[in-house]
């Protein structure tokens, strides 16, 4: 066994070393074509080719004809709202002197005491007085707290409560926190994701505008916070399938659906020196049983939001230098189902980030359903990342609390080679560390130097093949080192064991 007196100091620095220098980064893109700048200060009428003729709103970026090779670049220091589609072989990025540029989902913070009026003056409920997209969860005073969120079930025209679908929602009645928040909407209805069930659930879009009342029992939250941000169901960077996507240098928070959101088969994504923060938490759907929450009903609702995230195939896709932390989901993913389709990912290279307080740090999966045989994983490198205290972030509000990993690979097929994880730092995880578990032992990746960190009795998680049925849990006991170094083969591992004090 491997213990140091000073392990978790010595964690900590090496954390706030990579935190300072992702923070330090200078801007280093490599713009060919023509580079357009956004300043707080500019003006959506202007050119946008210098700094004195700057743009001024994430619209007018998103609407900008931009050709491949082309470069936007927001001013450090600056705080832009809203939400950015991208544009093929474009690259985003800082220019200036400063902290890097902040874009947030919200378009507005809501801090300010006229956006709210008194609706339950004796359960200190407020209503916000103007409609709001979803929103995950409140951030207040810049993470200094934040809300819990009710989300009861809809079904039959009525929203009931999520583990007693027999009882109407009381919103008074259910509201028993300081800080809880509950979102009302059911103006638009629909059948079309109910999986066959075809009865009416409230749509999801970037139409989809409700009410949101706030349990706050010091008073008006305008006048009780400095800051109060919303995370809306929009992501901040909508790639889609765009190839050649260059972000960096960039804060990105308080974003309800995905901070960067990519689709299809997306080719040459890079994401460096990025700040990501509180990520996630709006509803994706209402219908059907959450896969992940097997003891909900047909109303059971699902929720979601990761900081990096490409559904489908990729090729050639970076994403390094980041911190990212506070995400409903995972951190950084690639991920798909194939539903008889063919993926490949390819290239993939998570290296050097620091991801802190998620739910999974790293989360990846190739389900391949519906007779899939040909989809696969190859070159698949995480490498030098710091991962730490999955599990103990905002996301743990959620219903299924036992999913959180470091690296989540759940149980599927995961076809793969080429696969290594190595030198990553493991710390402290709530549930598995590690879930990475495929249909063949070979399709597993290769371990090698990595540091892990964990309480004593705590889980280490899954690792292998399902040739002979699902692997068994690991943990940290008074076996571990024969487990890592027998199990997972990492001959060049470090392992610390936390007692109860620690």
């Amino acid at each position: 066994m491997t213990i140091y007196p000073d392990f978790l100091q010595e964690m900590d620095f090496r954390a706030e070393c990579l935190r300072g220098m992702i923070r330090a980064a200078a801007d280093q893109l490599n713009i060919q074509g023509t580079i357009y700048y956004v300043s707080q200060d500019g003006c959506d009428e202007n050119d946008g080719k210098s700094r004195e003729s700057a743009w001024k709103s994430l619209k007018k970026v998103s609407e900008a004809p931009l050709l491949p090779g082309d470069g936007v670049l927001f001013r450090r220091g600056d705080l832009f709202r809203g939400m950015v589609k991208t544009r093929p072989g474009v690259a985003y990025g800082a220019y200036g002197q400063g902290k890097k540029p902040r874009l947030y989902g919200w378009d507005k913070d809501l801090a300010d005491p006229d956006l709210w009026e008194i609706w339950d003056a004796e359960h200190h409920i407020w209503k916000m007085k103007e409609k709001i997209l979803d929103p995950g969860t409140l951030v207040f005073n810049e993470g200094k707290r934040h809300s819990y969120k009710l989300i009861p079930s809809y079904i039959g025209g009525k929203f009931v409560c999520r583990n007693d679908e027999s009882r109407l929602f009381d919103m008074a009645e259910e509201m028993q926190r300081d800080l809880d928040i509950f979102w009302y909407f059911d103006d638009i209805l629909t059948t079309t994701p109910s999986k066959g069930m075809d009865f009416p659930i409230p749509e999801m879009g970037e139409k989809s505008l409700g009410d949101l009342y706030l349990r706050c029992d010091q008073g008006n939250p305008g006048e009780i916070f400095a800051s109060v941000e919303a995370l809306p169901r929009r992501p901040m960077f909508q790639v889609g399938n765009d190839e050649n996507v260059r972000i960096d240098n960039l804060c990105l928070k308080y974003i309800g659906l995905h901070a960067i959101a990519a689709g299809g088969h997306v080719k040459g994504l890079h994401v460096t020196n990025c700040e990501i923060g509180w990520i996630g938490g709006t509803i994706q759907h209402y219908f059907g049983t959450d896969p992940n929450y097997p003891q909900g009903g047909r109303g059971t609702v699902t929720r979601f939001g990761n900081g990096v995230e490409i559904y489908g195939g990729c090729e050639d896709y970076l994403v390094s230098h980041c911190h990212i932390y506070q995400c409903y989901d995972a951190g950084i993913t690639h991920q798909i189902t194939t539903n008889g389709k063919k993926y490949t990912m390819e290239k993939v290279r998570y290296e050097k980030n620091l991801v802190e307080n998620c739910v999974y740090a790293i989360e990846y999966f190739l389900d391949m359903n519906q007779g899939d045989q040909q989809s696969y994983m190859d070159d698949i490198l995480m490498q030098g990342n710091i991962l730490r205290n999955s599990g103990y972030g905002w996301g743990q509000q959620r219903h299924n609390t036992d999913t959180p990993a470091l690296i989540k690979g759940w149980s599927y097929v995961n076809n793969a080679k080429n696969y290594r994880v190595k030198e990553n730092i493991f710390d402290r995880c709530a549930c598995r560390m590690l879930h990475l578990v495929a249909q063949k032992q070979e399709s597993c990746p290769d371990m090698d130097g990595n540091i892990y960190i964990q309480h004593r009795g705590g889980m280490l998680g899954q690792y292998g093949g399902k040739e002979q049925g699902e692997p068994p849990i690991l943990y940290f006991d008074e076996k571990i080192e024969k487990t890592i170094r027998e199990t997972l083969e990492d001959q060049n591992a470090k392992i610390c064991i936390l007692e109860e004090t620690e």
